[in-house]
C-alpha cells in the first residue's frame, strides 16, 4: 500500500511512496507523532536526481527488515531538499559540523523537537571499507535514545547552541567595495587555477558558472588578459569534455575527475541556466565559435527536455537510466549517453564509426564502466587531410542522436522551482536578445506568465511560492534565492522586451525582501544583509535552531548575492537610492567571505565589477517597431560592459506624482527626448551622462570606453 507520500507534489517524494518504510513529510503532523510516541526521528533528505539516494533507498528503504526497525523506532520524513531548501540548510550545516564533510542523501536523527544529535550520509546495507551498515546505525541510535536518554537531550541542546550561534566575524567598515579588493580576489583565485586542464582545484571539478561570469566581467572593465584566459579555456575545456552532452547539448552536474571527461550524469536546470548565460556572454566578449554553439544547443536543449506543458522548466534529468537490451531493468548511471566502439558500429557502419571514434575520443578501453565511453570533442572534427569537416560531423551527430533517443530515458524531475526558473528566464532572455532568437525570449515570457500562479497578494504582502508541478502551486514559502532569481529573471525580462510590467512585478518581489528578509527591516533600506527565510515564514522548528542566513554561493549564487545582483539592476532602472544601498549592503558578507575563499562567491564579485563599472545605463528612446531603434538596442545588447542596463521605449515625462501607481517606473527612460526627431540613446555611468547619439556605432563606442 502507498504511504503518506502518495498525496504529495513532490517527484522526489513520489518516488518514495511505495516504500515500506511508513514516511511523513516534513511537518506538525510528523512531530506530534514522535512527541506522543516519544520517538526520535529520522529525516532523510535527497533529491530526485541523486545516484546515491536511489542506491540507498533500494538497499534499505525498499527493504521490509530495515523499513520496519524505522517504523518501530522512529518517526521517519522524507524531505525534498529542492522543495524545502531551508530544512536542508540546517541539517546540512549540523551534518558538515559533526562529520566533516555532507551531501545526498543525508541522514540525520533528531528529537521530537527538531534538535540534531547524529548527522550522517549514505550508509550501506552491510558493513563496507569501514562503514557500518544502515541497521547497525539504526540499532546503535534506538539503544542510546532508550537507555542513555540524558546523553542523547545534552548532546542535542549543545549542537542546537552551537549551530545557534552566529559568528559572523568583525564586517568591513562601509565603503569596502574597490578595485584594490577585487584585484586581491583575483591574485587568490589564480593560485587555485589548474592552467592544464581548465578549472579550479582538483577532482571532482564543478561548473564554476558565477565565477566565471565575474572573470568575463572583469574582463571586459579592466582588459586584464589573465581574468579572459582563465574564463575561457575553463569555458572551452567544459564544452568540449564529456561534462557537456556532445550529441543533444546541456551539461552535466559535475566532472567526476579533474580533466572533466566523466560527468555525473544528472542535468539540472539550475546548471544549465546559469551556463547558457555565461556563454552567451562568452560569445558577446569574444564572437567564440564554440560559444555561440554551446549557446545555441543548450537553450535548445532546455526548450526540448526540460519545458513543462504549463510553460515552466522542470527541475533535472536523471543520472540513471535502464540500458538499452538489459534483462533486469536496473537503471545503471549514464546508460543513456555512453558509447562503445561496436554500439558506433552499429549505427554508422565501419568508416563512419571509425571516424566518430577519433572525433569523440571512444576508445576500445573506455573513459567510463565496461569498456563504455563518454563522448568529447577535444579537437574540431577535420577530414583525412586535416581540414574541417563540419557536414560529416552533423550527419554523424544526428544519426548517433536518432539511434540514442530509442535508447530508455532517465527520469524527469518534473517540480517548477522558483528561482531555478528565475536563472532561466535571465539566461534565455539574455540570450534570446543577443543571438536575435524570438523563441527563446518567447519561452521565458512563457515561464513568468506561470510564475505568476506561484505569487499571492496578502493585502500589501507579496507572497512568493517555492514550487509547483503540472500547475499546482506547492505549500512551501520561497526563500530568498527565490524573490531575488526571479526578480533577476524579470529584469532581463524587460530589457529584452521593453514591457514595463516585468519591473513592476520584480519591483514587488524587491520590496518583500527589504521588508521581509532584510535584518533591519525596511525602514532602515535593507540593513547589511538578508536571512534565507521571511521573518514570518520561518519554520518554527528550524527558529529553535537558528533563521536560515548562508552567504556563501553553492551551485547557485546564494540568495543574499543574488538579492544584491537584482537590487543593482532595479536601481539602475528606477533610479532608486533605497535599492543601491540595500545592494551594497548585501554585498559586505559575500565579500568578506571572497577575500579568502573565491570560489564561494562568485555572484557577489560579479556583481560588484558590475557596480564599480557604474553600472552603465542605457535609454534608448524611440518607436520600438522603428528599425533605427532596433539598431540601437542591438548595440547596447552587445555591449559587454559589466551588469550593463538597458531600458528602451517610447519618449516619455516624468511623472507627476509619486505614489504607488508610480513606485516602479522605469525612470531611466524619463525626460529623454529625440534628437532630430530620431531615436537616440543616452549612457549614464556614475550619475554622469555622456551626449546622446543617434548612431549604433557611436552608441557602441561610448560602451567601450
Amino acid at each position: 500500500m502507498p504511504n503518506r507520500l502518495a498525496a504529495s507534489t513532490s517527484p522526489y517524494l513520489q518516488q518514495h511512496r511505495d516504500n515500506p518504510v511508513d514516511w511523513y513529510e516534513w511537518g506538525a503532523e510528523a512531530f506530534a507523532a514522535a512527541r506522543e510516541r516519544d520517538v526520535p526521528l529520522l529525516i532523510s533528505v535527497g533529491y530526485a536526481a541523486c545516484h546515491w539516494c536511489h542506491v540507498m533507498a533500494h538497499e534499505s528503504f525498499e527493504d521490509a527488515t530495515t523499513a520496519a526497525f524505522m517504523n518501530q523506532h522512529f518517526v521517519c520524513i522524507k524531505v525534498d531538499r529542492e522543495e524545502r531548501p531551508d530544512v536542508d540548510a540546517i541539517y546540512m550545516e549540523a551534518t558538515q559540523a559533526m562529520t566533516g564533510h555532507g551531501g545526498w542523501p543525508m541522514t540525520v536523527v533528531a528529537t521530537p523537537d527538531g534538535d540534531p544529535f547524529f548527522c550522517g550520509t549514505y550508509f550501506p546495507p552491510r558493513p563496507v571499507s569501514g562503514m557500518p551498515s544502515f541497521p547497525q546505525v539504526l540499532a546503535s541510535l534506538a539503544a542510546a535514545w532508550t537507555t542513555r536518554r540524558g546523553e542523547v537531550d545534552q548532546s542535542a541542546s549543545g549542537i542546537r547552541e552551537a549551530l545557534g550561534a552566529q559568528v559572523r566575524g568583525e564586517l568591513p567598515a562601509a565603503g569596502v567595495l574597490d578595485e584594490a579588493l577585487l584585484a586581491d580576489v583575483a591574485s587568490t583565485l589564480r593560485r587555485s587555477y589548474d592552467a592544464a586542464r581548465g578549472g579550479f582545484g582538483g577532482a571532482p571539478k564543478f561548473p564554476p558558472s558565477m565565477l566565471l561570469e565575474w572573470l568575463l566581467r572583469r574582463a571586459a572593465r579592466t582588459g586584464e588578459p589573465e581574468a579572459l584566459a582563465m574564463a575561457s579555456s575553463t569555458l572551452e575545456a567544459m564544452a568540449r569534455g564529456g561534462m557537456y552532452d556532445q550529441l543533444g547539448g546541456g551539461f552535466a552536474r559535475y566532472s567526476v575527475d579533474a580533466g572533466w571527461v566523466v560527468p555525473h550524469f544528472e542535468k539540472m536546470l539550475y546548471d544549465n541556466a546559469l551556463l547558457l548565460r555565461v556563454y552567451a556572454h562568452w560569445w558577446r566578449l569574444t564572437r567564440s565559435p564554440l560559444a555561440h554553439r554551446v549557446v545555441t544547443e543548450t537553450a535548445d536543449w532546455l526548450l526540448r527536455e526540460l519545458r513543462t506543458p504549463e510553460g515552466g522548466f522542470a527541475s533535472a534529468l536523471d543520472a540513471d537510466s535502464v540500458p538499452a537490451g538489459d534483462p533486469d531493468g536496473h537503471p545503471h548511471e549514464g546508460a543513456f549517453y555512453v558509447w562503445t566502439p561496436e554500439q558506433l558500429v552499429e549505427v554508422l557502419g565501419d568508416d563512419d564509426a571509425a571516424w566518430a571514434a577519433g572525433t569523440f575520443d571512444v576508445t576500445a578501453a573506455g573513459t567510463f564502466e565496461e569498456g563504455a565511453s563518454v563522448l568529447q570533442l577535444l579537437r574540431d572534427p577535420t577530414d583525412a587531410d586535416g581540414a574541417p569537416d563540419p557536414e560529416r560531423w552533423a550527419d554523424v551527430r544526428r544519426r548517433l542522436a536518432e539511434a540514442r533517443e530509442a535508447r530508455p530515458r532517465p527520469a524527469r524531475d518534473d517540480k517548477v522551482i522558483a528561482a531555478w526558473n528565475g536563472l532561466a528566464i535571465a539566461a534565455l532572455a539574455d540570450a534570446g536578445a543577443l543571438l536575435e532568437r524570438a523563441d527563446w525570449v518567447d519561452a521565458a515570457v512563457g515561464a513568468a506568465a506561470l510564475l505568476e500562479r506561484h505569487v499571492t497578494r496578502d493585502g500589501d504582502v507579496v507572497r512568493l511560492a517555492r514550487a509547483s508541478r503540472d500547475g499546482v502551486v506547492g505549500a512551501a514559502a520561497g526563500v530568498l534565492e527565490d524573490y531575488a532569481d526571479v526578480a533577476e529573471g524579470l529584469l532581463a525580462l524587460y530589457s529584452a522586451t521593453g514591457d514595463e510590467a516585468y519591473v513592476v512585478r520584480a519591483g514587488e518581489l524587491l520590496d518583500e525582501v527589504l521588508a521581509r528578509f532584510s535584518e533591519a527591516g525596511a525602514a532602515a533600506g535593507g540593513g547589511t544583509g538578508f536571512y534565507d527565510t521571511a521573518v514570518d515564514e520561518t519554520d518554527a522548528v528550524l527558529a529553535r535552531i537558528r533563521r536560515p542566513r548562508d552567504v556563501a554561493d553553492g551551485p547557485t549564487p546564494s540568495g543574499q548575492a543574488a538579492a544584491a545582483g537584482a537590487l543593482v539592476t532595479y536601481a539602475a532602472l528606477t533610479g532608486s537610492l533605497r535599492h543601491r544601498e540595500a545592494a551594497e549592503g548585501a554585498l559586505t558578507e559575500p565579500l568578506l567571505v571572497a577575500r579568502r575563499y573565491p570560489r564561494a562567491a562568485g555572484w557577489a564579485l560579479a556583481t560588484a565589477e558590475a557596480l564599480l563599472d557604474g553600472p552603465r545605463e542605457v535609454a534608448v528612446v524611440g518607436d520600438p517597431a522603428d528599425p533605427a531603434t532596433r539598431e540601437l538596442v542591438r548595440a547596447a545588447v552587445s555591449s559587454p560592459a559589466p551588469g550593463a542596463v538597458l531600458a528602451f521605449g517610447p519618449p516619455r515625462e516624468s511623472a507627476s506624482t509619486d505614489d504607488a501607481a508610480t513606485r516602479h517606473r522605469v525612470g531611466l527612460l524619463d525626460d529623454r527626448p529625440l534628437v532630430a526627431g530620431r531615436p537616440t540613446a543616452y549612457v549614464c555611468r556614475g550619475f554622469v551622462c555622456e551626449r546622446p547619439t543617434t548612431d549604433p556605432t557611436d552608441l557602441a563606442r561610448q560602451l567601450a570606453s
